[in-house]
């Protein structure tokens, strides 16, 4: 619903993807594929430290039914099954692997005009549960998730955040790590080219703040130029280019000024769409 708050993992989102989003410092390739029926095939692979990872999956979009299948570098398959509209306002989420039979999970998500709710369980005996919530609006919202382990009968984690969102800003308040790190974050648009963001974390349990500020700034409307900053010495930049439609390529690099023995860091990213 367009006037209903974002679920909780999405509070403090627009800071993430504009200071963490893209700067992958590895070689990595997308190919999406598109048939007939509109189900879609999708390969990747990562290389990273000498060593290459891949997947391979398939997603087949039904009108209330969505099926994802993937198979990866170690011959695991993990399928995602949605179903949407079980209730007004609700779907499904039911995923597992194999052959780890003790990988299944079911998630549930309601979105109501003024609140969300997130619910996950695993399908086993002695299963982990995480509930999540958000109250207000797309403005303003409040919320919180909380995590169980069955097992242990131990809480696995407990946040709480804030966020404002507006046309030409973005903002957020969030307690997380069980309540040993605050983080802060805004995100302001200066004009339709350029965003500007910035992000604080105070460690409660060794009295440390990092702070990390980062720009976007679309050059036309093919190309995008990223950098960011933080007092832990690194500094990256990322630049993008449309070069056929939803086909991207991405170049990124990060310079760590407290290594003085490490060399910088590169990443070369290609996505190809029919």
């Amino acid at each position: 619903m367009g006037s209903s708050p974002a679920p909780f993992p999405e509070i403090g989102k627009s800071a993430k993807d504009l200071l963490n989003k893209d700067y992958i410092f590895d070689q990595k390739f997308t190919l999406t594929m598109l048939s007939a029926t509109g189900t879609e095939f999708v390969a990747t692979g990562l290389k990273k430290d000498d060593f290459f990872f891949g997947d391979i999956s398939t997603l087949y979009k039904g009108q209330n039914t969505i099926v994802d299948m993937k198979i990866d570098s170690h011959t695991s398959v993990s399928t995602k099954v949605t179903v949407k509209n079980i209730m007004p306002s609700a779907k499904a989420v039911i995923s597992f692997k194999i052959p780890d039979h003790k990988s299944g999970k079911l998630d549930v998500h309601y979105v109501h005009p003024h609140a969300t709710l997130n619910t996950s369980i695993g399908l086993n005996p002695t299963p982990l549960l995480d509930l999540s919530a958000t109250i207000g609006s797309q403005a303003v919202c409040l919320g919180g998730e909380v995590g169980f382990d069955t097992a242990s009968s131990s809480l696995t984690k407990y946040n709480a955040g804030i966020g404002f969102n507006k046309p030409n800003f973005s903002a957020a308040l969030i307690l997380e790590d069980k309540g040993e790190s605050l983080r802060a974050t805004y995100v302001h648009t200066v004009n339709p080219t350029i965003s500007v963001g910035a992000e604080l974390i105070r460690r409660f349990s060794n009295d440390n703040n990092s702070f990390t500020i980062g720009s976007s700034h679309s050059v036309d409307r093919f190309t995008t130029v990223k950098t960011r900053l933080s007092t832990s010495g690194k500094a990256g930049m990322v630049a993008q280019r449309e070069w056929r439609p939803k086909s991207l390529i991405t170049f990124s690099a990060e310079y760590d000024s407290k290594a003085v023995a490490s060399s910088p860091r590169f990443g070369l990213a290609l996505v190809l769409k029919p």
